[in-house]
């Protein structure tokens, strides 16, 4: 056995010795490095006689390929026990049943409004989108609300601190109102002229913004506006639709509906809507449930129509205090937690 036999089988022996990456490199090193057993041989090919040096570094080639091949056989064992590695401790039984995505659903507040939208769809009310931020002028003075009203401070509500193109302040809405003003509007320009102007019915769902945060009052929350205008629309009206809508959402007969006197500056007479149950864990209580009254003359002026021969209700509703009440919540904020745990409920 010659020189070169002894060093293809010591770097034999070297990789196979590794046991790991970083080791197989370093025996590397030792015989395929720059300053490697293989590399001094070919550099002392210098010095020797062109015969003996032609047969002399076909030798040492013959070796440094040996010695190559036996590396790239001892990388590829060595990846292969990692992975085998891996594997065993990543094993998988296959014979499992699958996990399964988890199910979604719509959130309370958003079922909700689904079901308000088709209770009043079934008697024949338009529902009504718009802009959230919203002018001054929609949020307030187009609803009769005066220049020192209270609702107008930045107290109560959200201003931007920018201004529309006609220089009115804009303010994220506190209310769904201004939907009234600008479907009323809009349907004063589509029927000017018109002898007999059709009936509005229309209600008005969204999110809504205040400065109120507690566990029955939240920053955001979502309301639902109702309009109903039109040649001879009565507070009797009124009581009939909202006594017929309670019954369709609670789906029960066993409650009563109080309205009892008050003020807003948009409507005149106003009342305050109450219910109260005859069963169940709210039975016996009186709940405020609603705003509502006849459209004040100077809201329906700024509609765009006239007062005299254009009368009628509105009303707001919290959907969210009303999805409270369906679902048994006592807690506003539960609703905007985005706990999954308490979300899952309503699926």
């Amino acid at each position: 056995m010659n020189d070169l036999d002894t060093l293809v089988q010591a770097a034999q022996a070297d990789f196979a010795a590794a046991r790991q990456g970083a080791a197989l490199e370093d025996a590397k090193a030792r015989f395929l490095g720059k300053s490697g057993r293989i590399t001094e041989l070919l550099k002392g090919l210098g010095a020797m006689p062109p015969e003996q040096k032609k047969s002399r570094g076909a030798e040492i080639n013959q070796a440094k390929g040996a010695i190559e091949a036996a590396l790239q056989a001892r990388r590829e064992q060595l990846a292969e026990a990692e992975l085998d590695a891996q594997l065993q401790a990543e094993a998988l039984d296959v014979t499992l049943p699958g996990r399964g995505r988890g199910i979604g659903g719509l959130h309370p507040v958003s079922r909700t409004i689904e079901r308000i939208e088709a209770i009043f769809g079934s008697m024949g009310f338009d529902v009504a989108e718009g802009p959230e931020i919203e002018t001054d002028w929609m949020s307030f003075t187009a609803l009769n609300n005066p220049e020192n009203h209270p609702a107008r401070s930045m107290q109560d509500t959200f201003y931007v601190d920018v201004k529309d193109a006609g220089g009115r302040w804009l303010c994220l809405r506190p209310h769904t109102s201004p939907m009234q003003v600008r479907y009323a509007q809009a349907h004063a320009a589509k029927h000017v002229g018109t002898q007999a102007m059709p009936e509005i019915r229309v209600i008005a769902p969204g999110r809504v913004y205040r400065v109120d945060s507690d566990a029955t009052h939240s920053p955001m929350f979502h309301q639902v506006e109702g309009l109903w205008l039109g040649a001879n629309v009565s507070f009797k009206d009124l009581k009939v639709v909202f006594a017929d809508f309670v019954r369709q959402f609670f789906e029960t007969d066993d409650f009563d509906v109080r309205f009892r006197p008050s003020f807003f500056p948009f409507t005149e007479p106003s009342a305050e809507i109450d219910i109260r149950f005859g069963s169940g864990p709210l039975a016996g209580r009186w709940l405020e449930v609603a705003g509502s009254g006849q459209v004040h003359p100077n809201v329906v002026r700024n509609y765009g129509l006239d007062p005299e021969t254009n009368i009628g209700f509105a009303f707001g509703v919290g959907a969210d205090r009303f999805a409270m009440l369906r679902y048994g919540v006592d807690d506003l904020r539960l609703m905007f937690d985005g706990d999954l745990r308490f979300l899952s409920q309503f699926r």
